[in-house]
């Protein structure tokens, strides 16, 4: 039997064995990220790459594939997210990200290319995303930019970014071990001779073997650096590790120069080249170790996305990755198992626990005909469903996305620091170089050791991490109170607002509408099925309370039917044209019953919201829905008056029901009957004076959301694609608002104590190295504890 991978050539064995089914024939792989991309590649009519291979390993080369894959359609498809029409966007994920001039490098660098829409990159998970027109470059091209750049990079995926990691940590924790080794020894050998052995017939015996263990450590343990130095350098750019290879490789020629003979010195350096190329491969893995560890809310939600589903095809089970589960396909979902993508159930009886995306507790019943979403888990029986959206397109797939796209959306903070980052690279190897030359005429070692010492203890990372991390974590906090951080820039302004703005119905209400009473100058089952049949058209929640209310059964054909956005609808039924919505709406052209008048008047004083109907010649009557006040609205306004914010109420309904819902809740200021223009001018008005947060239910309230300074949509985890929103609760409740303008004013306290550090850090530990005082052993030590202590820091909002 095969015991190694059909696709990477790795070992397989039973505890990770995936077998796929590759023409015709079944294959043996290591993970389901291997098994999902060789069949991507044989899709794409590119099989004869493994029947080119000399061996059972990949070849070695600068890109993961050959150019031609790339840009294959079936290649790109299982990673693409949804683009418009000619751009695509992609996720790429690369373990040669490290640094913030890393960061820079890369956006700048790709960012210019012809045809690339936008690029961003995230520190924090070493994630490329970007954007570009597919008619005016070709991904292969930016892949190769990429490799020239020095960054290997693959589209990201959940299990291959995991074994990419993994190898990474692997080669690290090598090179520590090779380095551990050499430093160890160095150190008896540094004992030896600062005993008596440099007198002694040994000396120039022990200085060839600090040569002999310095030089492969320098050259293997130390190549992640030099490496990246190069890269750095061919394209005139100055990334943190230029000057700490500068710093190594210096300190080393100067003690071989020192050993052949060529100097009147007789010391040598290669004990402090070994420690600190050790001390800084110990800060990266641990700082690479706190970045995942800080991420772990962010990484637990990807994990909730299955791997691998049974299709249903010609009557079989069969295991398929989710990445190639196609629309329409059957699933079929056993009890216990976590759904792995939206559908309609076509047969089957059983409950499910939606608490993952809703918040509810409670399990929901599940028949043919409902709908279900990804994330979800089966608790009972079987379900077969119809595949309506991929992963990457459903409730849990949009959430996930928008949660990683947090840490690509730069704040003003961030903007500012990238500019910086370049500079502060070049200043500090410009004060290296003045260090050298202040210190040279008194002693060449001093001026040697004090120059390394200022290349190496300057960290522009910690400036680098201050913000990113503190928005990752923030948001992992979030997602674990169903709310989703769509712009890190809103956390920032969350901060500082003073006027919040509700919406009414959905937002302050639950939205659940019944009638609690029909007023009608026709028979009344005619006059609510004519409104039922209208309304049946309508996606508004006073819509649905109308159409459930009709008992006839009988569906009423309507044509030309139109929706006026916070007005009402209007239809033909039989020739007739009929109107329904607002009284002002409605009765344009007639005289209103008084009678009519008089009681829907009292009614709207009690909260109901009153709908009319009319037809050409005369207003028809009214129903009268009533909506509940949310449990925690009141005690929300409150918290928010409490903290010095007004308050106020905009809604589309009446003067008097929105007066009676603002008197319940205690709020003075209140818009009604206002139309989404009208909103969205009332929060302009406001920021004239104020920071203003609107909080809606992004559909009628999106130019509104879209003004404010910030805005809440609150959504339900199976519809978040709420897009102008720069936050999104996933539950029906509205204290997470209180908790998210709390989360806010920590996470700024965070970064301003973080980048307050790292100034401080620079201002003191700088200056020090320059007046000679710190060793580059020390500052190897203490430079990676500086990116540490802002990781640390940042992780504090967690555990609040």
């Amino acid at each position: 039997m095969n015991n190694t991978c059909y696709h990477c050539g790795l070992e397989v064995t039973r505890h990770n064995k995936v077998q796929a089914s590759i023409e015709d024939e079944q294959k043996d792989f290591c993970c389901v990220g291997c098994a999902s991309v060789c069949q991507t590649i044989y899709l794409s009519g590119l099989g004869f790459f493994y029947h080119q291979q000399t061996n059972s390993l990949l070849p070695v080369v600068d890109l993961e594939y050959p150019v031609e894959f790339y840009d294959a359609d079936a290649f790109q498809q299982p990673f693409l997210e949804p683009f418009d029409e000619g751009v695509k966007t992609i996720t790429l994920i690369s373990n040669s990200i490290h640094c913030a001039a890393c960061v820079w490098l890369i956006e700048r660098a790709i960012g210019v290319l012809g045809g690339v829409v936008w690029v961003r990159v995230s520190l924090t998970d070493k994630r490329i995303r970007l954007s570009w027109a597919d008619a005016d470059i070709q991904l292969s091209v930016i892949m190769q930019r990429l490799a020239g750049l020095g960054y290997a990079a693959m589209p990201y995926e959940q299990n291959m970014a995991e074994s990419i990691a993994n190898k990474a940590n692997k080669a690290m924790l090598y090179r520590i071990s090779f380095s551990a080794f050499t430093m160890m020894n160095l150190l008896w050998i540094s004992i030896a001779m600062y005993t008596g052995a440099a007198d002694g017939k040994y000396h120039n015996y022990f200085q060839w073997l600090g040569f002999s263990l310095a030089t492969p450590t320098l050259f293997y343990a130390g190549m992640p650096f030099l490496k990246n130095a190069y890269f750095g350098l061919k394209n005139r750019f100055m990334n943190m590790d230029v000057p700490i290879s500068i710093g190594a490789l210096s300190t080393y020629f100067y003690s071989v120069y020192v050993l052949l003979g060529l100097s009147t010195k007789n010391e040598v350096y290669f004990d402090t080249v070994v420690n600190f190329i050790f001390v800084i491969l110990i800060g990266r893995y641990l700082e690479s170790s706190a970045k995942k560890s800080t991420l772990s809310a962010s990484s637990a939600l990807q994990q909730l996305q299955p791997k691998v589903a049974y299709v249903i095809s010609k009557g079989e089970e069969k295991i398929t990755p989710v990445g190639t589960i196609k629309m329409d396909e059957t699933v079929l979902i056993k009890p216990t198992e976590r759904l792995a993508v939206d559908g309609i159930v076509l047969s089957g009886d059983s409950e499910v626990d939606e608490s993952l995306l809703t918040g509810e507790s409670l399990l929901v019943r599940k028949q043919s005909g409902d709908e279900v979403f990804a994330g979800s888990v089966n608790a009972s029986g079987s379900l077969m469903i119809k595949v309506t959206k991929t992963l990457k397109n459903s409730a849990l797939g949009q959430i996930v996305s928008l949660v990683e796209n947090t840490q690509y959306n730069k704040n003003s903070i961030i903007c500012t620091l990238d500019k910086i980052i370049p500079y502060f690279v070049g200043t500090t190897i410009f004060l290296a170089i003045a260090t050298f030359i202040y210190w040279y005429p008194y002693d060449f070692d001093l001026a040697l050791l004090s120059a390394t010492s200022v290349l190496i203890i300057t960290c522009p990372c910690a400036f680098g991490l201050a913000t990113p991390m503190s928005i990752a974590v923030a948001s992992g906090v979030a997602i674990k109170k169903k709310i989703l951080i769509k712009n890190s820039n809103a956390l920032e302004v969350l901060d500082k607002v003073d006027w919040v703005v509700f919406d009414k119905t959905g937002t302050l209400t639950k939205g659940e509408f019944s009638i609690s009473h029909i007023e009608a100058l026709i028979d009344k089952t005619n006059f609510i099925n004519i409104m039922a049949s209208i309304e049946r058209h309508s996606e508004h929640p006073l819509a649905k309370a109308i159409v459930g209310a009709d008992k006839t059964g009988r569906i009423l054909e309507v044509s030309e039917f139109y929706a006026d956005h916070g007005q009402g609808v209007s239809g033909v039924i039989n020739q007739q044209s009929y109107k329904i919505g607002h009284l002002s709406y409605v009765d344009s052209k007639h005289q209103v019953d008084t009678d009519l008048l008089n009681k829907s008047s009292i009614l709207e004083q009690q909260g109901a919201s009153c709908i009319w109907c009319a037809n050409e010649s005369d207003v028809l009557g009214f129903v009268a829905l009533k909506d509940q006040i949310k449990s925690d609205a009141t005690e929300v306004v409150d918290k928010l008056k409490s903290m010095g914010k007004q308050v106020s109420i905009l809604s589309g309904d009446s003067k008097v029901v929105t007066q009676a819902i603002a008197s319940k809740l205690g709020v003075e200021n209140m818009i009604a009957q206002a139309l989404p223009k009208d909103k969205a001018d009332y929060i302009k008005q406001l920021q004239q004076s104020y920071t203003v947060l609107m909080v809606g239910d992004g559909v009628n309230d999106a130019p509104a959301l879209v003004q404010a300074n910030a805005s809440i949509a609150i959504g339900s985890g199976s519809d978040v694609s709420v897009n102008s929103a720069d936050l999104v609760i996933l539950k029906s409740t509205l204290s997470p608002i209180i908790e998210l303008i709390n989360l806010a004013k920590r996470t700024n306290s965070t970064i301003k104590q973080n980048i307050t550090f790292a100034l401080l850090y620079n201002a003191f530990m700088v200056p020090l190295a320059i007046m000679a005082k710190v060793t580059p052993l020390f500052a190897a030590i203490v430079m990676p504890i500086s990116s540490l202590v802002v990781i640390g820091n940042a992780t504090r909002l967690r555990n609040k």
